[in-house]
C-alpha cells in the first residue's frame, strides 16, 4: 500500500473538489455562451452577428492561458474591480469555450432540413415557436457529440488555473511536490487518474444524454 502513497489523497481530493466545482459551472455559462453566439451568427441583423463573429474570433485565435491572465490581472486594473480566482477562471473557461461551441450550435441548426422551417412557416409558427419547438430539438440531438468533446477539452483546460492561485487539484499536486520532490511521479500518477476519471464520467453523462435524445426515433 506504501507503493500507492495513498497520504497524497486527502489534499488532492481536496483540489479534485475545486477542479469539479469549476468545471461544472464553467460548462453551464460556456452553454449559454455557445447557444448565444451560435444563434446571434445566424441573425439576419448585422447588430447581432457582427459583435457575436468579433467574440468568436477573438477568443478562438487567442490563447486561453493569455485570456486567463488578462481577465484576472489586466481588467480588473483596467475597470477598477475586483475579481475572485474562480470569478476569473469561469469566466476565461466558459468566454473560450462557448466561442468553440458557438460552431456546433450553428453548424447544428444549419444542418436541420429547410423543409422542417419550411412546414413550420406554413403553419403561421412565429420564428421564436420555430426555433423553440422545431429547429432546436432537432438540432440539440446533433450538438450533443460536438459539446460533450468540448466539456473533455475544457475540463482539461483547468488544469491552467493554479497559474492564477486557484487552488485547484493541479494546485495541490505542484504544492506537494514542492515539498517532497521524491513523490514526483506518485503525485503525476493520481494527477492522471483523477482527472480521467472526471472526463470518464462526464463522456457517460454526454452518451447517457445523446441515448435520451435519440429515444423513439430512427
Amino acid at each position: 500500500m506504501d507503493g500507492l502513497h495513498l497520504e497524497l489523497l486527502p489534499p488532492l481530493l481536496k483540489g479534485f473538489k475545486t477542479t469539479l466545482m469549476l468545471t461544472a459551472l464553467s460548462i453551464v455559462a460556456a452553454l449559454v455562451f455557445a447557444m448565444l453566439a451560435g444563434l446571434a451568427r445566424m441573425s439576419l441583423r448585422v447588430w447581432f452577428r457582427w459583435p457575436a463573429a468579433a467574440y468568436v474570433e477573438v477568443f478562438r485565435g487567442t490563447s486561453l492561458l493569455v485570456q486567463l491572465f488578462w481577465i484576472y490581472f489586466a481588467l480588473p486594473m483596467l475597470l477598477d474591480i475586483q475579481l475572485s480566482a474562480m470569478t476569473a477562471a469561469v469566466l476565461a473557461l466558459s468566454l473560450n469555450y462557448g466561442a468553440y461551441g458557438s460552431e456546433v450550435v450553428r453548424s447544428s441548426i444549419a444542418a436541420v432540413p429547410k423543409g422542417q422551417t419550411e412546414a413550420a412557416i406554413a403553419l403561421n409558427m412565429t420564428p421564436s415557436q420555430r426555433l423553440r419547438s422545431i429547429i432546436l430539438p432537432q438540432a440539440w440531438r446533433m450538438m450533443l457529440p460536438g459539446f460533450g468533446n468540448l466539456q473533455i477539452e475544457l475540463l482539461k483546460g483547468t488544469s491552467l488555473v493554479y497559474l492564477i492561485t486557484l487552488a485547484d487539484v493541479t494546485y495541490q499536486a505542484m504544492m506537494l511536490r514542492t515539498y517532497d520532490l521524491s513523490s514526483t511521479a506518485a503525485i503525476f500518477v493520481w494527477l492522471l487518474v483523477l482527472y480521467f476519471a472526471a472526463a470518464s464520467v462526464l463522456t457517460w453523462l454526454v452518451r447517457f444524454a445523446e441515448r435520451r435524445a435519440a429515444a423513439g426515433r430512427s
